[in-house]
């Protein structure tokens, strides 16, 4: 990602922050001290020119006026809320593209912002959390997905089912999906209702399509188990054929967690038939 927005919020706030508190203490009193100076004496009109002589710069009213706007900015993407967009569809049905989500910042702990480093823990992904987090091949991008697995879970997937600890996660057929928009092109994907250890959530098979379209992690192309070490998660899309997730790259270290996806706040598709706006999708949970 070339655009480092979190960056430019923190360099925003320091400069226009540095300009307003050194006018304060220092240029302020300084321009009061010759206005009051130029005024000595000089009757209404020295008044007048000396206001007019010593009045606060331009750059000082601009640091004023933003700086305030740009630090609530920041507090709150930093350690309350940050909104994203849906790219792809690997997370479908759950989340469609152009979807326009919310992530809670503080669900797994406090960072810093830019530094990513945490402050303050707070909690930790459950299985079945979608969250959001820096890819770990390219922390500059970020990835969305389901937490499958959590440290010292066993991780097993073959025939299109997901094991956690030796036990199946139990699929209940739900139909053929039939996808709007972006998503219509899914003809072959069944929709089944995955039960992840007491959640439940829809995913997309294609029965035809092979367990694994990349390269496979370490055993887990044949038959595994695979421990998720300490520190570590297993997540994979919903979309489970046409996802790049933790069978293709492996875990998602924990310094790597962005936050917790809560919400969907807008959708936007501009191959929905007529408006490109899903209205029924607008404020739904995400589950």
């Amino acid at each position: 990602m070339s655009f480092d927005f979190p960056t430019l919020l923190v360099l925003a706030s320091v400069v226009t922050g540095g300009i307003w508190l050194a006018d304060a203490l220092w240029l302020a009193p300084r321009r009061k001290r010759l206005a009051v100076q130029a005024t000595a004496g000089g009757g209404a009109q020295g008044q007048a020119e000396a206001i007019t002589g010593y009045k606060e710069p331009v750059i000082v009213e601009y640091a004023r006026s933003f700086f305030p706007v740009i630090l609530i900015v920041l507090l709150l993407r930093s350690f309350l809320v940050e909104p994203f967009r849906i790219p792809s569809g690997s997370m479908m049905p759950t989340l469609l593209v152009g979807d326009f989500i919310l992530v809670n910042k503080f669900a797994y702990g406090l960072r810093w912002p830019v530094l990513n480093s945490k402050f303050l823990s707070i909690g930790e992904p459950k299985r079945g959390d979608v969250v959001v987090f820096r890819f770990p091949e390219d922390p500059s991008v970020d990835y969305i997905k389901r937490v499958v697995g959590v440290p010292g879970d066993r991780i097993e997937y073959r025939d299109k089912t997901l094991y956690v600890n030796g036990a199946p996660a139990p699929q209940t057929p739900l139909g053929k999906y039939l996808g709007i928009g972006a998503g219509a092109g899914m003809t072959d994907a069944d929709l089944r209702l995955e039960d992840l250890t007491g959640v439940d959530h829809q995913i997309l098979i294609e029965p035809g399509a092979p367990d694994f379209k990349c390269r496979p992690f370490s055993t887990l192309a044949v038959g595994g188990p695979l421990v998720v070490p300490e520190g570590r998660y297993f997540a994979m899309g919903d979309n489970r054929d046409n996802s790049y997730d933790s069978r293709c790259w492996g875990f998602v270290p924990e310094q790597n967690l962005v936050g917790k996806a809560f919400a969907i706040w807008m959708s936007w598709d501009t191959r929905l038939s007529g408006f490109p706006v899903d209205w029924g999708r607008i404020g739904d949970l995400i589950k």
